[in-house]
This record gives structure tokens, C-alpha cells and sequence, in this order.
């Protein structure tokens, strides 16, 4: 079994306030979950207003699907308009470790 994750850094284009963050957070955060089948949820700087940190997480079969999805969602979050990724972070567990 292999557990993997990825948290982003990412910068919110044109916000202003908490409750805006929300409305770009909450759809990427559901979106995520629906399309990937991953566990996903704001992680941090939940009071600053133009950052977020985005964390998904998933168990899978093995290293080549975790890879796959992983790397898939990386490139759906980096081709959102609405925010700027910063950074990506990306560990890879297996359950003999």
C-alpha cells in the first residue's frame, strides 16, 4: 500500500477578504476531491487573505497510480487562472516504511 500526499502554496489572484478566499477555496477544494477521488482541505494561512495552503492525500495500490494521480493533480491545481501556484510539496509513503 502506498500513501501519498501533496500540499500547495498558492497566492489568490484579485482578493480582498476572508470570505472571497472562501469562495475560490471551497470549489478548488471540492473540485478536487470529486475529479481525483482524493482527500483534500485548506491546511493553513486559513487568516491570510491571498494565500492558502491546499493539502490532498490519497492511499493507492501502488507507486505508479500514486505517482499518476499525484502529478495529475499538481497540473489541474498550477492550471488554475484564478490563483498562482508558489510551491508544491509532494511526499511518497509505502506501508512497510
Amino acid at each position: 500500500m502506498w500513501i501519498g500526499w501533496i500540499e500547495f502554496d498558492v497566492l489568490l489572484g484579485d482578493v480582498h477578504s476572508l470570505k472571497e478566499k472562501r469562495s475560490l477555496v471551497r470549489p478548488l477544494v471540492a473540485e478536487l476531491k470529486r475529479r481525483f477521488e482524493v482527500s483534500a482541505a485548506e491546511t493553513g494561512l486559513q487568516d491570510q487573505y491571498r494565500r492558502a495552503l491546499i493539502g490532498t492525500a490519497l492511499v493507492a495500490p501502488d507507486h505508479a497510480h500514486l505517482q499518476q494521480v499525484l502529478d495529475a493533480v499538481e497540473r489541474f491545481v498550477a492550471a488554475r487562472p484564478e490563483l498562482e501556484l508558489l510551491s508544491a510539496r509532494q511526499r511518497e509513503l509505502h506501508s512497510e516504511d
